[in-house]
């Protein structure tokens, strides 16, 4: 039978016509079978819409490339295979390249990390031991996409330490579909999501919003302030309304606005301070001041949405440091201050996931309550050596002057931010009087008890926490502490991370939110096994396949010397 295939005339141009067939089919229909246990090499769907989106190309510029140590190798390596991902489902309108830092720009004459720096991406200043003793390397983990002329810079590794964890890569590896893909998406988007911030209950408007009116919600939205106070009701045009730090009560007819901006599907993200406590007043009141209930007024209208933020002020020993005259001689000194607490997160929600330590001033502590239907879910909190004091609460200076009494921090995470989501129902749906009623008519606003879909409200018992100091008259980046500029105690804190994964996560136009639940598990080598099993791992991984090609070996050789002698 195979003698009478090779003889036909047919065999040699059926063969090469199957190849073809079979080439081509492996050109143009893909699959893989994903076995890793958290889908490591899968995209989300809501990624695999965006891609599919794209009317034109967007070239992605990596500036992982270089002589790096392992975990940055590895993390370069997985935005590769990420990419190539992107790619097939992307196909011709996503173009990647990996370029060193060390580069020149093409026609330009100067380096991609000059460049990457005057736009403000900073690099890691990375430490690595070679046998010629240490070096010193500058590491740009970023991604720079562009399109139609746009440009967009993407984060690809948070840490800022000189020390590389296997942790830390690990949470960067989890994260890199929703960065990328986030980045596309706002890069491409014809149209910015509708962002306002309130004013008309005293909100700052000064040199202290500059970092979050310009970098955050002027960059990333359609953004413009809105007068609660004035406006008869707040347009559905705007998505998220963000309240920073009122100090003025709000009127029965200001919060029935923000309640039916709630029941037509608005969704709110209010920073407020409850206690009135201000580090100038402190300073100028000889080092003590009483801290006392600003009555916002706002207490029952978050109440019934399931959250309260309580009359009281967190102190924690996870703190910041402000300089203080010790010794009274005019020399200061860095000191924790208990009232600047350092917040952390458990990780538990894709707003908090891989963010690190956010930086709070008079902090209010906040508690969820009964509301039927409603998720509450906690973004941030104190570290578990923390405590609460009541109001009226005297702040005194001296206080840090003698060391903290540790017996009296005994609360573990206390409560700073919770997320709400749900079927809200109004407050007012049992308390409406005739003039409100009247006053929604005269707008053709039909009062609506009950929210017409799920929504979300994130509550934050610190107004400070989004606002940027100012030194010398030049605002400086949200949660940076002005007095340990230029010192060996500087620390940016995640306050801007935390804003945009808050107004990203209520927005999610695109459903990304999705990439970002996932979750890359470090699976490290068992120690004791490896000590203890070595022997045998050794023999299997080196013995056993050298034995498979010697038998192999000797039965072909039986077999040769079989048919050659008969």
């Amino acid at each position: 039978m195979v003698k009478k295939i090779f003889n036909n005339k047919l065999w040699l141009p059926i063969t090469l016509a199957l190849l073809v067939v079979i080439n081509w089919a492996a050109s143009s229909f893909h699959t893989r079978i994903d076995l890793t246990n958290e889908n490591r090499f899968t995209l989300s769907n809501p990624t695999k819409k965006l891609l599919k989106k794209i009317d034109e190309p967007v070239t992605i510029d990596v500036f992982l490339k270089g002589n790096y140590p392992s975990g940055f190798r590895q993390l370069s390596a997985s935005t590769n295979d990420l990419l190539r991902e992107f790619k097939e489902i992307g196909g011709n309108r996503i173009k990647y390249n990996f370029i060193n830092p060390d580069d020149e720009v093409l026609g330009v004459g100067i380096k991609y990390a000059d460049t990457l720096s005057a736009m403000g991406m900073y690099p890691i200043n990375l430490t690595s031991q070679l046998k010629e003793g240490q070096q010193q390397q500058f590491v740009y983990p970023f991604a720079w996409l562009h399109y139609k002329g746009k440009n967009e810079l993407v984060e690809l590794y948070k840490g800022k330490s000189p020390q590389i964890s296997f942790a830390e890569i690990s949470s960067a590896e989890a994260l890199l579909e929703y960065k990328l893909a986030d980045g596309i998406a706002k890069i491409i988007q014809k149209e910015k999501p509708g962002v306002a911030y309130a004013v008309g209950n005293g909100e700052p408007t000064n040199y202290s919003t500059y970092d979050l009116s310009e970098n955050v919600l002027n960059k990333n939205y359609r953004f413009a302030p809105f007068d609660l106070s004035t406006q008869p009701f707040i347009p559905l045009e705007i998505k998220v309304l963000v309240i920073v730090k009122p100090i003025m009560g709000f009127t029965d007819y200001e919060k029935l606005k923000l309640d039916q901006f709630v029941m037509n599907g608005g969704k709110i993200l209010i920073f407020a301070d409850r206690l009135n406590a201000e580090m100038d007043t402190l300073q100028t009141k000889k080092g003590q001041v009483t801290a006392f209930d600003r009555d916002l007024k706002l207490n029952d209208l978050l109440f019934n949405y399931g959250a309260r933020i309580n009359a009281d002020l967190l102190m924690d020993l996870q703190c910041d440091v402000l300089p203080f005259d010790v010794n009274g001689n005019g020399q200061f000194d860095f000191l924790p201050w208990n009232y600047f607490p350092v917040l952390e997160s458990n990780g538990n929600h894709p707003i908090n996931k891989g963010l690190g330590f956010v930086a709070g001033q008079f902090t209010n502590s906040v508690d969820t309550v009964e509301a039927d239907g409603i998720t509450k879910t906690v973004l941030l909190n104190s570290s578990r050596n923390a405590r609460t004091i009541g109001s009226p609460a005297i702040i005194s200076a001296a206080e840090n002057v003698n060391a903290p009494e540790d017996a009296k921090f005994k609360k573990a995470n206390v409560p700073v931010a919770v997320l709400l989501e749900g079927k809200f129902k109004s407050m007012f749906a049992n308390r409406l009087t005739t003039a409100m009623a009247d006053s929604l008519k005269l707008y053709n606003q039909a009062f609506l008890p009950q929210a017409v879909s799920n929504g979300k409200i994130i509550i934050v018992g610190d107004g400070d926490i989004v606002l940027n100091s100012v030194v010398k008259g030049n605002p400086i980046p949200m949660g940076l502490n002005k007095y340990t500029i230029g010192t060996q105690r500087e620390f940016p804190f995640d306050n801007k991370a935390f804003l945009q994964n808050c107004l990203d996560y209520l927005i999610n136009e695109n459903g990304l939110t999705e990439a970002k639940a996932k979750d890359y598990v470090v699976r490290l080598l068992d120690s004791k096994k490896v000590a203890e099993q070595k022997t045998f791992w050794q023999i299997i991984n080196i013995v056993v396949p050298i034995s498979i090609v010697l038998l192999f070996a000797v039965l072909f050789y039986w077999l040769r010397k079989k048919k050659y002698t008969n």
